[in-house]
């Protein structure tokens, strides 16, 4: 029980963590990024990077979490569902600034969190450098 505790703490702090260093990333890699991340008018592009590190940041969740407590599959679950209930109240409020492909894909990334092929196995980090 406290290694699944600590693996669904573990998943939630770095999904955050991981999250929060793309907006850096993005401010530099894309010319005007600052003004349309205050205005939330992203071009097709950045909403596209945006979703590649929210992927990124799920994978690197899941395959920690699965790693501190690989014999529960449920805390790899547990953490998805979390994530989804999250974010549900935000894509709403920001549903008509954004496509509706969008918030589809970026409430399914999180919905399978825990679920990727690098947190399905016994050893997650095995294969993830593949």
């Amino acid at each position: 029980m406290t290694r699944s505790v600590l693996a669904l703490f573990l998943g939630l702090v770095l999904w955050v963590l991981v999250a929060s260093a793309v907006s850096p990333v993005l401010r530099v890699a894309f010319e005007g990024y600052p003004v349309a991340e205050r205005r939330m008018t992203f071009t097709p592009g950045m909403m596209i990077a945006r979703l590649a590190f929210g992927a990124l940041a799920s994978v690197i969740a899941g395959a920690v979490t699965k790693a501190v407590a690989p014999s529960s599959a449920s805390v790899s679950w547990l953490l998805g569902a979390i994530l989804l209930v999250m974010f549900i109240p935000f894509h709403a409020q920001l549903w008509a600034k954004f496509p509706a492909w969008y918030h589809l894909v970026f409430l399914g990334v999180a919905r399978t969190t825990g679920r990727t092929r690098c947190g399905a196995r016994s050893k997650p980090f095995a294969h993830c450098a593949e």
